[in-house]
């Protein structure tokens, strides 16, 4: 059950995510969310960590059976720890946990609710994945989102996961060893994300 307290959680994920609804921002793209930036890392970190944390510990599970908590608890899980844990094996170890919860939204229709702009913030865990069944459904997802940006990144991802089985670009901080097949690829123009 949603206390008063996770509301206010909820709100300050969401509002600090995509800008207040009577916001300018409100329900429009920010180039933040997709670029290395330091100083919007530092934020993500003080606002959003407490909250990953938490999570990752199972005691937001319950903000999977409403839309928008369900969407605050995907950004804490998936999206905030890149933000957070930049080039660290940290950045992907809620991953899992953020699948999950996006399965159980999308199940559900919830992802259905929300705006546009913010059914991303759910598909993105599939995206993220090393699991190409996750990749295929990140395509079919993202295709129905209707925006051909965001279905060229899908690809792109569902292309490196089908090649290698995974994404080469994690390896060293990851510590796994590359292939030479993913060395060669590695040293090629954006072959990272």
């Amino acid at each position: 059950m949603m206390t008063d307290d996770d509301q206010k959680a909820v709100s300050a994920v969401l509002d600090f995510w995509f800008g207040a609804p009577d916001s300018e921002e409100y329900g429009n793209t920010r180039m933040e969310w997709f670029k290395k930036d330091d100083s919007f890392d530092d934020q993500v970190r003080t606002i959003l960590l407490p909250l990953h944390d938490k999570a990752v510990k199972g005691e937001l599970n319950h903000w999977v059976d409403n839309a928008w908590s369900g969407l605050a608890l995907c950004i804490v899980l998936d999206q905030a720890p890149r933000n957070i844990f930049r080039n660290s094996s940290l950045s992907f170890a809620s991953d899992a946990k953020a699948r999950e919860i996006a399965h159980q939204l999308v199940s559900a229709g919830l992802d259905q609710v929300v705006l546009p702009v913010m059914r991303t913030f759910i598909y993105l865990p599939f995206e993220h994945s090393e699991i190409l069944e996750d990749q295929k459904l990140s395509m079919k997802l993202f295709e129905a989102l209707g925006s051909e940006d965001l279905l060229l990144y899908a690809q792109r991802h569902y292309d490196i996961v089908e090649r290698f089985g995974r994404f080469p670009h994690r390896n060293e901080v990851l510590g796994r060893e590359n292939t030479s097949e993913e060395g060669e690829f590695l040293s090629q123009p954006n072959s990272s994300f």
